[in-house]
């Protein structure tokens, strides 16, 4: 049987092989394997999602071999090898964690985030937000700031604190739009999501993901809306909005 070595060593030989000798391996660059990097992460994250373990597997091989691929084009450009990245990785992690690698001492797993925070800033950072992606979708980036926040203490004490803070952020949103000036209604709608996905925090739940599982909800239910809607020989821009919520309430009741 193979031991996790040997089938790492193998994907390298793969790899190899298919740098050398396939027309498209080739002809990729870390600029074209870029977007596709992307949509395997989002993969992932559906499959998370989902709970689908089996598909799980599946994309952590697909990012798997982006990495190798990343890393071989790194060593034919004279830039890093492979186990560079991992010896770097190795090194960050025993760095990071001077609770199980040095004589630092931590009592849960808050004082731990604080301590990698900390040593980020001796690293060289500039501020405990650095290290946050432009690119990151604003739910999830709003998210880990607030995470990142948190680490120096500034953090509400309790939930009870965030709702009043969510309902301060609804009247502020009610008085903008009633003013009709569009860009203060958005200062002030940015303002309210970044107060629920605080509160969502608070109550141990990812807002990305919540999101999402109400995304497939709808879908699913609209889905089987319109097919509901086939089956009485009708379509749904034909119906009344009264008809279309009857149609929706008996499929939800039916869940």
């Amino acid at each position: 049987m193979e031991s996790v070595a040997d089938s790492f060593l193998k994907l390298i030989k793969i790899m190899n092989e298919l740098r050398e000798q396939c027309p498209w391996d080739k002809k990729q660059t870390i600029h074209t394997l870029r977007q596709m990097t992307i949509e395997e992460t989002y993969e992932l994250a559906d499959a998370i999602t989902d709970n689908n373990l089996k598909a799980i597997k599946e994309e952590l091989g697909d990012l798997l071999l982006h990495i190798v691929f990343y890393s071989k084009i790194g060593q034919e450009q004279n830039a890093f090898t492979l186990q560079e990245v991992i010896d770097g990785i190795c090194q960050k992690l025993i760095v990071r964690h001077p609770h199980i690698y040095a004589d630092v001492k931590v009592k849960d797993a808050d004082e731990v985030k604080q301590n990698w925070e900390k040593i980020k800033l001796r690293e060289g950072r500039n501020s405990v937000l650095d290290g946050v992606p432009n690119a990151l979708p604003a739910m999830i980036k709003a998210l880990r700031l607030q995470e990142k926040s948190k680490q120096v203490g500034f953090e509400w004490s309790n939930k009870a604190q965030v709702w009043d803070k969510v309902k301060e952020e609804m009247e502020e949103l009610k008085e903008a739009e009633k003013s009709g000036i569009q860009d203060k209604i958005e200062d002030e709608m940015g303002d309210l999501l970044f107060s629920l996905i605080n509160f969502a925090r608070f109550l141990q739940v990812d807002p990305e993901n919540a999101l999402e599982r109400t995304n497939k909800k709808f879908i699913r239910r609209f889905t089987l809306m319109e097919q509901e809607a086939k089956k009485q020989s009708r379509m749904l821009h034909n119906m009344t909005l009264e008809e279309m919520d009857d149609l929706w309430n008996n499929i939800k009741n039916h869940e």
